[in-house]
């Protein structure tokens, strides 16, 4: 009987248990479902609101700081902000937003153009470490939406301090006077250009004897990915027709913005690479062409790749992780110095069969190289193109190189490199000793922060310049020599110094890299002669890796020459 009487028991026991793990498994699915739901269709609203804005919305989850919605005055901590004007505003009040506030005009009508334009000031937000412009008191101190801020001179004003005359008081456009295009300009010179008028110098502040505009050029797809809050911060110091995403326009269509502004005057500042860098000045290179030339801008960089030697050698430092404020990073452009960079053509001809096909023909600024670094780079952008997402860190992406030279000690790859190419330097045919690679270089850096000409030791060497029209020729043995190289155990094998270089590729396929960019090259003739000059700005701040070989190479590069 007692067996009996258990049996449905037990059954009803199961069937409970069945039941509730199922919940247990299938509720938290279904919250999360539903959650997923609901914010797919309110970031389509969102989307849909920004769409139609006049302001550049961003949404955020969270704030990085106490923010106040503009509208309603309530504390935040998820909602949208403007990356022009700095306006916050919670979901709910994005639509009364943009009907009550404007955000920058870039550009001002027609009617309304003039040399000048009031303050454009907005309530609350404040920077924590801003001072009123009337009683030079701090601001942002209280916990509130309280103080005002103007959006283009970044001035600040309590509450109580805010008088009539300075709603409408001229703007001075503050710090950053002289790098700001502002709207009534563009508006004066769109309507000059309606009327077919080219004088421009007429015009203010195109007059005013220190203004220098700067343009922003961002790659937002640059190494450690920090492009996207750059180009909100540049905006909101500057006129946002002054910052250019490189992911959404290109170069070439950005730079069109010097030939409305003062000849020889303007600065352009690239965030990112290397290689955002290199398709920057190919993009000056075609103004040339277009008979542009006195548009020419000179180029400073902020580094965000992975190697950044270009800008560790033009004192820009080897990599940019915010720990400088970006009004800094606007005051070193404006102090840095105008200098030269050789640019060279590489024409790469290949032998036999191939021999039909029209020569590859490559600009380079850094480096050209054959063996194992260039090996390194080719295995590296061969997984990048795979997985991208997974290289967006300057950390990951050295250490994927470190792996990839780490295998190559084991492999070598490139070994007897010497019995497979001939190199000619200024039409001299060199000897060369057991070599697993060959680099020629144009800058003082490579590899991300190694001065490779100059080496180490007592030996002698001249410093390696960017401006000289002489390339500097090295050879390594192998991966681990260049390991060792970086470490400052070892010096290159020095090749020489020429104008012109040659080098024949006679049997196999080899690993080739021009400035990080490889490819697998078959034989062939490596052709490498100057092509032009870039104009650049060198930041005499910043210290380098090596500062007493740096300190020298400013002294040297200082001194005035014939060609110059």
């Amino acid at each position: 009987t007692g067996s009996r009487s258990s049996t449905p028991f037990s059954v009803v026991t199961d069937h409970g248990l069945v039941f509730w793990t199922l919940c247990s498994v299938l509720l938290p699915v279904l919250i999360t479902l539903w959650c997923s739901f609901q914010r797919s269709r309110r970031q389509m609203l969102i989307r849909d609101i920004f769409r139609k804005s006049k302001h550049d919305w961003h949404y955020t989850d969270l704030f990085g700081q106490p923010s106040y919605c503009c509208v309603c005055a309530q504390h935040i901590l998820q909602g949208a902000f403007c990356n022009c004007c700095g306006l916050r505003v919670s979901e709910g009040c994005l639509k009364k937003a943009d009907q009550l506030f404007h955000c920058k005009e870039i550009m001002m009508s027609s009617s309304g153009a003039r040399s000048s334009m009031p303050h454009h000031w907005i309530r609350g937000n404040v920077p924590l470490c801003s001072c009123c412009m009337i009683c030079k008191q701090q601001c942002g101190t209280q916990p509130k939406l309280c103080d005002y801020r103007c959006v283009w001179c970044q001035y600040t004003v309590h509450d109580e301090c805010m008088v009539d005359y300075l709603k409408t008081q001229k703007c001075t456009f503050g710090e950053f006077r002289d790098l700001i295009i502002p709207p009534y300009y563009l508006s004066t010179i769109n309507q000059m250009r309606k009327e077919k008028r080219t004088d421009y110098e007429k015009v203010a502040p195109y007059c005013r004897k220190h203004w220098m505009p700067v343009i922003v050029l961002a790659n937002t797809r640059s190494g450690n990915n920090m492009g996207e809050t750059l180009l909100g911060e540049f905006k909101i110091l500057l006129n946002p027709v002054q910052v250019f995403d490189l992911s959404k326009i290109t170069p070439a269509k950005a730079l069109q913005l010097c030939t409305l502004l003062p000849c020889n005057a303007v600065r352009v500042l690239v965030c990112g690479g290397d290689g955002t860098v290199g398709w920057v000045l190919d993009a000056i290179d075609e103004m040339k062409i277009k008979g542009q030339e006195r548009y020419i801008p000179q180029v400073a960089i902020l580094p965000l790749g992975t190697g950044n030697d270009l800008s560790n050698t033009l004192g820009w430092g080897a990599g940019y992780a915010g720990e400088v404020p970006v009004e800094q990073i606007l005051q070193n452009v404006m102090e840095a110095d105008g200098i030269k960079l050789d640019r060279w053509k590489i024409q790469v001809t290949n032998k036999g069969y191939y021999n039909l096909r029209k020569p590859k023909v490559f600009t380079m600024n850094n480096y050209f190289s054959i063996g194992p670094d260039a090996l390194m780079a080719l295995n590296f952008h061969a997984h990048r193109e795979k997985t991208p997402s997974l290289f967006s860190s300057r950390i990951i992406n050295k250490a994927v190189y470190f792996f990839y030279g780490t295998k190559d000690c084991l492999v070598q790859e490139c070994k007897d490199l010497n019995k497979k190419v001939e190199l000619e330097l200024d039409g001299e045919r060199i000897e060369l000793p057991n070599l697993e690679g060959i680099i020629v270089l144009n800058i003082g850096y490579w590899g991300g922060g190694c001065r490779l000409w100059e080496g180490v030791g007592d030996e002698p060497y001249p410093l390696a310049r960017h401006d000289d029209g002489l390339l500097e020729v090295v050879g390594v043995h192998g991966s681990f020599h260049c390991a060792q190289i970086q470490v400052k155990l070892a010096n290159p094998v020095r090749l020489g110094q020429a104008h012109t270089v040659r080098l024949i590729l006679k049997s196999s396929k080899m690993p080739m890299q021009v400035d990080g960019e490889p490819w697998a090259q078959g034989p062939c003739t490596v052709t490498i002669t100057h092509k032009t000059h870039a104009l650049m700005l060198y930041h005499s701040g910043e210290q380098t890796d090596d500062d007493t070989s740096s300190s020298s190479e400013e002294d040297h590069m200082r001194e005035p020459t014939d060609e110059d």
